[in-house]
């Protein structure tokens, strides 16, 4: 989890008490560069929102600009008890908006369509996006930091060699943006990575697709045996009459997702999960 941190961190007794509980099981770094927390805020403040959550808060600097924000009905959710204990202390008016959960167990926090943002825990980033999707028709948009191999991953398009199971599920419901990379030497103390920020936006208009589970399905068969051809790969889920079109002689990452998401009409109609 990156947590940004007020510039007043080396001087502020309350923060070097954050330092010294930091929990290596949930990934815990400070983002200390408050030039960073403020493109992140000013990234999300370009889309409309009225209700908005976000994962992680840790230190709250990304907080306190949140509670900034008129009209809005701010969420927050966070499973570190002792992040939460400080958040309420430092910033009174977070009483009763925060979650005490694992934000991958928790239930929709709004009624109607909110925003997301975060500084995502990298060692269960993928997982919170694939959590994201399940709630795809509630988002209007996510600002999100991650490591920046899995933000390019995100964002990667077919031909590269990391396009793969993450890049096309999510890029059949939304338009990723890649915004910009932070240093790990704004972090304290640096983690090993470099970070990059970026917004999903949903797609403006609806993939054509048999349907969601056969699409799922496909994809990550397909990127399973990724160095095989389609036609070796996802042999069990179409006809052999099928599997004679020369798109099966290309190998998954060969394919757009547009191309995933019409190839669903021809798949057996007997799947089983």
């Amino acid at each position: 989890m990156f947590i940004v941190l007020p510039h007043t961190f080396l001087c502020d007794k309350l923060h070097l008490h954050t330092m010294q509980v930091l929990k290596k099981s949930l990934g815990q770094h400070f983002l200390k560069d408050e030039n960073i927390s403020r493109k992140i805020i000013e990234a999300l403040k370009q889309n409309p929102f009225d209700q908005l959550l976000e994962i992680g808060p840790g230190g709250g600097a990304l907080t306190k600009y949140l509670l900034l924000i008129d009209s809005i009905d701010f969420k927050a959710v966070e499973i570190d008890n002792d992040k939460v204990e400080f958040l309420l202390k430092t910033y009174p008016s977070l009483q009763n908006k925060i979650i005490r959960q694992n934000f991958l167990d928790m239930e929709k926090p709004f009624s109607g369509r909110f925003t997301v943002i975060g500084n995502f825990p990298y060692n269960i980033s993928t997982q919170i996006l694939f959590k994201i999707l399940e709630w795809k028709d509630n988002i209007d948009f996510v600002i999100g930091m991650f490591q920046k191999e899995v933000a390019q991953r995100i964002a990667a398009k077919e031909g590269n060699k990391i396009y793969g199971v993450t890049s096309v599920l999510v890029q059949a419901f939304f338009k990723v943006e890649y915004l910009f990379e932070v240093s790990e030497k704004s972090f304290l103390p640096p983690p090993r990575v470099k970070s990059a920020v970026i917004r999903l936006s949903p797609a403006e208009q609806k993939l054509p697709m048999g349907n969601e589970k056969d699409f799922y399905i496909l994809v990550k068969a397909a990127f399973n045996q990724r160095r095989k051809t389609l036609r070796n790969a996802v042999k069990n889920l179409f006809s052999t009459e099928t599997l004679e079109n020369s798109l099966f002689t290309k190998r998954a990452e060969e394919l757009s997702v547009e191309q995933f998401a019409a190839l669903t009409f021809k798949m057996k109609k007997d799947l089983t999960s």
